[in-house]
This record gives structure tokens, sequence and C-alpha cells, in this order.
């Protein structure tokens, strides 16, 4: 089975993995999915599905719950403990129906779920919906950090409700990326304080900022990243890459053209162009070995 099976002629808008170890069920969906326009990748078990999100990051999951070796609720549950996938829906097809396999699908991380045998004007239905707001989320996300800084909400007990990819970031490289109690707990700070930092890697600090309630007992932060001190550090972008801006750096950075690039993001020749075009201008280059140079480091 070809992992794309989107024919050739049609330009997707959103690419979905489907993930089923049942072949019958796979090309049922498949077809069906290409039909309205979708790109779709394959997979008949967790590990190909984790080598597929390797080369591309779908719009959309349809996970089967139970499969041989790592079953839909474990696979769920390990792509959203990663921060550039957890923002996927997931769908669950399941033939369990029962209450408890169906709050399983939900604790992991899943969005929605359809009982086998499958009724595909659902499932389209369903998967559309969820991929609709999903797209809506993370473009309101991503527009939060154009302007260079990240944004927090904690809930009335000091927990993060949300985070913007940028905020995210930031606090993953000050704390680590499982260090949440510490991420939290120093956040929680800022909110009886006008202003408080800590540091990060190349000599720069990040800054937290509270900007009083957004909504009923919650907080909102703004974090911003400051130089500590001039030093050896590595050249910094004038302003913050978005999440799409270093996926194309990072396949620059990996000798691929502009059309290859296009081709494993599922974006235009012009829009991979224009990824570009702000790239150059935040890292300050003008040349494709010079970003390809800086983004070693910064990728890192």
């Amino acid at each position: 089975m070809t992992d794309l099976c989107t024919p050739p002629a049609l330009s997707p808008r959103h690419a979905i993995l489907v993930v089923d170890d049942a072949l019958d069920t796979l090309r049922m969906l498949c077809d069906a999915l290409a039909a309205e326009g979708y790109a779709v990748l394959a997979a008949r078990d967790a590990q190909e599905a984790l080598d597929r999100l390797d080369i591309v990051i779908p719009d959309g999951i349809l996970l089967d719950a139970v499969m041989p070796g790592m079953d839909g609720f474990a696979l769920c549950s390990t792509l959203k403990a990663s921060p550039h996938l957890a923002h996927i829906p997931v769908v669950f097809m399941t033939g369990l129906s029962d209450t408890e396999q169906i709050l399983k699908g939900f604790r992991s991380g899943g969005v929605d779920y359809v009982v086998k045998p499958l009724r595909l004007p659902e499932v389209l239905v369903r998967l559309a919906t969820h991929v609709r707001n999903a797209q809506a989320t993370r473009l309101a996300r991503e527009a939060v950090d154009v302007a260079g800084l990240g944004t927090v909400v904690l809930d009335s007990l000091g927990r993060l409700a949300w985070r913007s990819p940028q905020a995210m970031r930031w606090l993953a490289s000050a704390f680590g990326a499982q260090d949440h109690a510490r991420a939290q707990a120093w956040l929680h700070t800022a909110t009886t304080a006008a202003e408080i930092s800590t540091p990060l890697p190349q000599h720069q600090r990040l800054v937290a900022q509270h900007m009083g309630q957004s909504g009923v007992s919650e907080s909102m932060l703004v974090l911003r990243v400051v130089a500590s001190h001039v030093g050896n550090a590595v050249r910094q972008p004038d302003a913050p890459l978005t999440p799409r801006e270093t996926e194309v750096l990072s396949w620059l950075a990996k000798g691929k053209t502009n059309r290859d690039i296009a081709e494993i993001l599922g974006m235009s020749h012009r829009t991979v162009n224009k990824h570009l075009e702000h790239i150059f201008q935040k890292l300050g280059v003008e040349t494709r070995s010079a970003a390809t140079a800086i983004a070693g480091q910064l990728l890192k």
C-alpha cells in the first residue's frame, strides 16, 4: 500500500493519517477520504504510524483502538506527550462501545470516537469538524507568538490551563520538557510580583509579567526573552520563528530543495518561498547556506 493515497490530480487541503491493522478498513477509508480531497497516509500499526509522523505532520488521525503491540490508546498518549504532535485531533475507531473503553479513549487524548462497523458519512463529518476546529485553534495560538511574545493562562489553582507554542518552548528550555511542576510554581510567583525572570541557555533570560485576570479566576502572563549579557551566543532570530517556519528551516538544513519541502509539508512551492523569505529576514541572512549554518545551532 502506498503512503499517499490521494490521486496526484487532487490538491488536498488537509492530510489525514489512518492507523488500522485491517487492510480492508484502510482501503475503504483511503478511498473515501481521497474522494473528499484529503491526502491520506496509511499505517498498519503504531510503529508505522510513528514512522509516518517523522516525515509528515497530518491535520487529523483516525486511529484504531485495538491493535497488536502498542494499542491505539497508548499511541495516542505518546502523541499527546510530544509537543509538536499534541495539537493533532485523534478520532478513535473502535468496536468497543462500553463506557470504560470510551472514557479510556478520551483520557488518552482523543477528541471523539466512531464505532465499528464504520458509517462513512458519520466518520467524514466528525473528522472534518475536528480538523477545522484544530486548525482554527492552531492559527490562533500561532498568532499570539507573532509579536515575539509567549502567553500563559493559569487556572484558579495555579495550574497551566493554556500556553502558546512559543511559551511552551521557552518554558521547556528553562525548566525541562517534563518538569511542569517547577514551571507552574515559577509562573504562579509571577502573579504576585510585577515581573520575574529565570536563566535560559545562550546568555538569555526568560521574563514573565502578570497581565491580570483573563477570565473567572484565571490569570494571564506574558513571556519574553531578553539578553542577560553579551557573549559568544549563537545568533538568535530577530523575531521568533513560527512552528511552520521552524519545520521549513529544519528540512532546509537537511539539504531538501524548496520543491521537496513543499511535498513533505503539504504546501505550495510559493508558500515555501514565502516562509524562507521570513526566515532569512529573521535570521539576518541572505543565502540558504548561511541559514543552514545557523540552523545547525538553533535546532539542536
